[in-house]
C-alpha cells in the first residue's frame, strides 16, 4: 500500500471532520484542495464512507439526545428533526444535479467563501438571545432546515447558516449549536443511504480497502474535536475568526482564478 496514498485518504478525512462542523464549509474546502493538489474526486464509496465517519462523531457527543430520540419516536424533538429535515431533502433532491456540476468546476467557490464570511460577522454583530433549546418551535426547525438546504452550495457552511439562522431566531448561542449538529444527523444519514444505494454497481478497489477506512477514522476523530471546540467557541466565544479566515480564502481564490487557475 502506497503511504503517499494512505497520507492523502488521512489528510482528506481530517479536512472532512473538521470543516464539516466547523463553519467554513468541508465541501468547500474538499474542492479547493483538490484543485490545488491536483487530487482526483474521492469517489462516491469514500464520500459515503466520510460522510459516515462525521455523523458517528455527531452521535457519539450528542448520544444522549440520539437515543432519546431513538426512544421516543414521538417526542417534540424528533417531530421538530423531521420539520427541520423536508425542506433540506427537498432541496437537495431538487438541485442535485445542478449543484454537484458546481461543485465539480469550483467556479463559485470564491464568492461563497465571501459570503459565508459575511453570514458568521452579522450574526456575530447581532444582540444575543436567550431562548432555550425546549422554546425552539416548529418555524425554528423549518427556517433553519431550509437554510441547511441552501447550504448544498459547495462553499456555504452548513453550520455556519444552521447556528447563524438559529442565532437570527433569537435561540440561546449553546441551544443553537446543539440543534444545528443534532438537524445534521437525518440529513448527513440520508446522504449516506442515498450514496450507498447509488454504490450496488460500483467495483471496489481492494487497494484502496485500507486506506478508506483509516481515512474515514480520521474523519470521524476530527469531527469530534470539531463538535467540541465549536460547542466551547459559540458558548464562551465569536465567531468572527472563522469570518476572517473565510474572507481571506475567498479572495485568495478570487485572485487566483484572475490569474488564470
Amino acid at each position: 500500500m502506497p503511504m503517499l496514498l494512505l497520507l492523502e485518504h488521512i489528510f482528506l478525512g481530517i479536512v472532512q471532520g473538521l470543516t464539516e462542523f466547523l463553519p467554513i464549509s468541508s465541501t468547500g474546502h474538499l474542492v479547493l484542495f483538490r484543485k490545488m493538489f491536483g487530487m482526483q474526486e474521492v469517489g462516491l464509496l469514500f464520500d459515503t464512507m466520510l460522510h459516515f465517519g462525521t455523523l458517528i462523531a455527531v452521535v457519539i457527543v450528542f448520544w444522549p439526545q440520539v437515543r432519546f430520540i431513538i426512544m421516543n419516536p414521538k417526542s417534540k424533538l424528533t417531530k421538530l428533526l423531521v420539520v427541520g429535515t423536508i425542506p433540506t431533502a427537498v432541496i437537495g433532491l431538487a438541485f442535485e444535479d445542478y449543484f454537484e456540476e458546481i461543485s465539480q468546476t469550483g467556479i463559485t467557490i470564491g464568492w461563497e467563501f465571501l459570503a459565508t464570511g459575511a453570514i458568521l460577522w452579522a450574526v456575530e454583530s447581532m444582540r444575543r438571545g436567550n431562548r432555550r433549546f425546549e422554546e425552539i418551535n416548529y418555524t425554528d426547525a423549518l427556517i433553519i432546515g431550509t437554510l441547511q438546504g441552501a447550504a448544498i452550495l459547495p462553499a456555504i457552511s452548513r453550520s455556519g447558516l444552521t447556528i447563524a439562522g438559529a442565532l437570527l431566531r433569537g435561540i440561546d448561542r449553546a441551544d443553537a449549536a446543539r440543534f444545528s449538529f443534532l438537524i445534521s444527523l437525518p440529513a448527513i444519514l440520508g446522504a449516506c443511504v442515498l450514496q450507498t444505494a447509488k454504490l450496488v454497481e460500483t467495483p471496489l478497489e481492494t487497494a484502496l480497502l485500507i486506506p478508506m477506512l483509516v481515512g474515514t477514522m480520521f474523519a470521524g476523530l476530527a469531527g469530534y474535536v470539531a463538535i467540541r471546540w465549536m460547542l466551547t467557541i459559540i458558548s464562551t466565544g465569536s465567531m468572527k475568526g472563522f469570518a476572517i479566515y473565510v474572507w481571506v480564502l475567498g479572495g485568495f481564490i478570487l485572485l487566483m482564478q484572475l490569474l488564470g487557475w
